[in-house]
C-alpha cells in the first residue's frame, strides 16, 4: 500500500489523517469535466490534465491530491463547442455548486486549511467560485475561519513570452484553445498514446457573433467539435507548457500556503 503517495485516497486513513489534522498539508483537487475534444483526443482531457499538474506541484509544496471532480459545468457552444455535442455529459451548476461546497466542508472538517481547487475545463470557474463562497461562509458559522483556499486555471500561468513562442502565426484566445494547440501538446507531452493526431482537423478558428442564442445553434460549432486547429501541436511545446505552468503554479501556492 503506497502510504508515500500524493494521492490522498490512495493512503490509508490513520496515515491521511496523521498528514492534514494539523492543517499544514495542502489539498489539491482537480476540476474537471467529460467533453468532446474533437475527433484525435478522448473526452476526459479535462480530468487528466488538472490531475497531472496537481500531482507534480502536490510534489513540490508537499501537498496531497485529492480526487478529481469528473463532471463539470455545462460546455459553452464558444468556449467548448456547446453542450448538445455528443458525448459531453455535464452537470447543473447548483449540482455542482453544492459538490465543491460539500467537498470543501469535508477537508475542513479533517483538518485542512489550505485547499487549491485546479480547473482544467473553462466553464467551471464561476461555480467554482461561488461553491468556495458558500463553504467558506457555512464553516464561519461552524467557528472555522483560519481556511484558505486558492483557485487557478492552469492556462492562465502561460506568459506573453511563451504565447509568442508557442503560437507565432498569432493567438486567438484561451476560449479557443478547445482542442487546439494547448490541450494536444500538453496531452502529447504526458498521454501520447491517447492521441491520434492524424484524426485531427485542421481549420481556420471558430467565428462567432457578439452574442448567445439557445437553444444553441449547433451549426456554429466547427463539426469536429475543436474550435480552433490543433495542426501546430507537438510533445515539445507539451513540455514547455507543462514547466512553465508547474513553476507558476508552484509558486503562486509557496507564496499563499507559504510552503
Amino acid at each position: 500500500m503506497p502510504t508515500d503517495s500524493v494521492f490522498a485516497a490512495e493512503l490509508p486513513w490513520p496515515d491521511y489523517d496523521s498528514r492534514v489534522r494539523d492543517g499544514a498539508v495542502p489539498i489539491l483537487i482537480p476540476i474537471g469535466s467529460m467533453e468532446q475534444h474533437g475527433h484525435h483526443m478522448p473526452m476526459h482531457v479535462d480530468v487528466l490534465l488538472p490531475t497531472e499538474f496537481a500531482r507534480r506541484v502536490a510534489g513540490e509544496v508537499g501537498g496531497l491530491v485529492a480526487p478529481p471532480f469528473t463532471y463539470g459545468y455545462k460546455s459553452h457552444q464558444k468556449s467548448g463547442g456547446g453542450n448538445h455535442l455528443p458525448g459531453t455529459t455535464s452537470l447543473d451548476g447548483a449540482t455542482l455548486v453544492s459538490a465543491l461546497r460539500d467537498v470543501i466542508k469535508e477537508f475542513a472538517r479533517h483538518g485542512v486549511r489550505k485547499i487549491c481547487l485546479v480547473n482544467g475545463h473553462f466553464e467551471n470557474s464561476w461555480f467554482i467560485i461561488e461553491g468556495i463562497d458558500l463553504a467558506l461562509r457555512e464553516l464561519k458559522w461552524s467557528g472555522i475561519e483560519d481556511i484558505k483556499i486558492v483557485v487557478l486555471s492552469y492556462w492562465d500561468f502561460v506568459d506573453k513570452a511563451t504565447i509568442a513562442r508557442l503560437y507565432p502565426g498569432g493567438f486567438t484566445g484561451w476560449d479557443l484553445e478547445h482542442g487546439g494547440v494547448l490541450e494536444t501538446s500538453l496531452m502529447l507531452a504526458l498521454y501520447p498514446h491517447l492521441v491520434e493526431l492524424d484524426r485531427a482537423v485542421d481549420h481556420a478558428p471558430a467565428s462567432f457573433p457578439p452574442y448567445d442564442v439557445y437553444p444553441p445553434k449547433p451549426e456554429w460549432t466547427p463539426p469536429s467539435g475543436t474550435l480552433s486547429s490543433p495542426r501546430d501541436a507537438s510533445e515539445e511545446k507539451g513540455r514547455i507548457l507543462l514547466d512553465v505552468c508547474v513553476k507558476g503554479i508552484v509558486s503562486a501556492l509557496k507564496t499563499e500556503f507559504h510552503a
